[in-house]
């Protein structure tokens, strides 16, 4: 991207205007980074350390394979899962609020003792699985902000800030350029003018 411009004062002031807008926002810029940065990390290692409880979780009932064949798997389903949302950084987060669930009622005495246990450890399966998403999706739109904000950053901090010094510069010397001929030239002038008289 080329800044384009004319060789005055005026041109000169915008183009100062607009460095001083990048200058002011650069820093700010650079803090969301961080901040996005650190927050893409929280959020990826609560999503593994959610991702390693239900691998544990699910470890500690393999043993139990054979009697999960005959637990009616229709017995509890989730109802609706409560999501608000939280800026961070100026993005917008999902955040779980809670997990209801629907259990259909079953006998005790027709159904093995256990029934009652298997539905206690699908619900927290379900919601560590649901709580683990919840995570890698705010993970996800936290690392697209934090990639815009780095390409933003980039942006300022190497092509356009440099850019408009190069042009405020360019215009300056042209404008002495301009103001030393004018000056060479009224002196010429004014010699000329000396010796005619």
């Amino acid at each position: 991207m080329s800044i384009k411009f004319q060789y005055n004062k005026i041109s000169q002031q915008r183009l100062k205007k607009q460095l001083d807008i990048r200058l002011r926002a650069l820093p700010t810029l650079q803090s969301k980074e961080a901040a996005l940065r650190v927050e893409v990390k929280n959020a990826k290692d609560r999503m593994n350390e959610l991702e390693q409880q239900l691998n544990e979780q699910m470890k500690t009932y393999e043993d139990m394979v054979r009697l999960w064949s005959e637990f009616d798997k229709d017995l509890v389903t989730v109802r609706e899962v409560k999501l608000s949302s939280k800026k961070i950084a100026g993005t917008k987060t999902p955040v779980l609020e809670d997990v209801e669930f629907d259990i259909k009622d079953f006998s005790l005495y027709n159904k093995p003792s256990w029934f009652l246990e298997g539905v206690q450890v699908l619900e927290s399966m379900a919601r560590i699985g649901i709580e683990r998403e919840v995570f890698r999706q705010k993970m996800h739109l936290l690392d697209y902000a934090r990639k815009k904000t780095t390409q933003k950053v980039n942006l300022y901090e190497k092509v356009q800030i440099p850019e408009y010094q190069d042009a405020i510069n360019k215009i300056k010397r042209f404008l002495e350029d301009q103001e030393n001929l004018s000056k060479s030239a009224q002196k010429i002038v004014k010699k000329r003018h000396e010796q005619n008289q």
